[in-house]
């Protein structure tokens, strides 16, 4: 009996205890953000087949220190202020955005970015520059 008495008492303890943690960021709840823009993604093996190839663009939105780490052949460094002027003249111009893989939204950021600027073939590959090296791919490096 005392046995059961004590396991009660800590159960009760626990759940009281628990009662004041709250889940979440702490902010009032809201909609998830709603994008004009539609983002298009790209994978590995498609991206292998533009790697090389005039007339496509490929900007790695990473780190400076991931950056120097190695990035896909070509690509430009876009992680810096004056961004807009890295972009091709042309609209239509095909560009291919990454960083350093599935959790980072940096390269999802900057091609919406891009499409709000009015470009129209803007992909984003979702594995960057993480999965890129996994899979024992090429890279360059400054």
């Amino acid at each position: 009996m005392k046995r059961v008495l004590g396991q009660m008492l800590v159960t009760l303890t626990l759940l009281l205890s628990s009662a004041s943690c709250i889940a979440g960021g702490g902010s009032e709840m809201a909609l998830a953000p709603h994008y004009e823009h539609q983002l298009n993604t790209i994978t590995m093996m498609e991206v292998d087949g533009l790697v090389g190839k005039e007339g496509v663009y490929f900007f790695d939105v990473n780190t400076l220190e991931l950056w120097a780490e190695g990035f896909i052949p070509g690509a430009i460094y876009f992680n810096v202020k004056d961004w807009k002027t890295l972009l091709p003249a042309k609209k239509d111009t095909q560009m291919v955005f990454y960083c350093a893989n599935r959790l980072c939204n940096a390269s999802e950021i900057a091609a919406r970015a891009a499409m709000k600027l009015g470009y129209t073939d803007v992909r984003q590959m979702p594995e960057g520059i993480y999965g890129w090296r996994l899979s024992n791919r090429v890279t360059e490096k400054p």
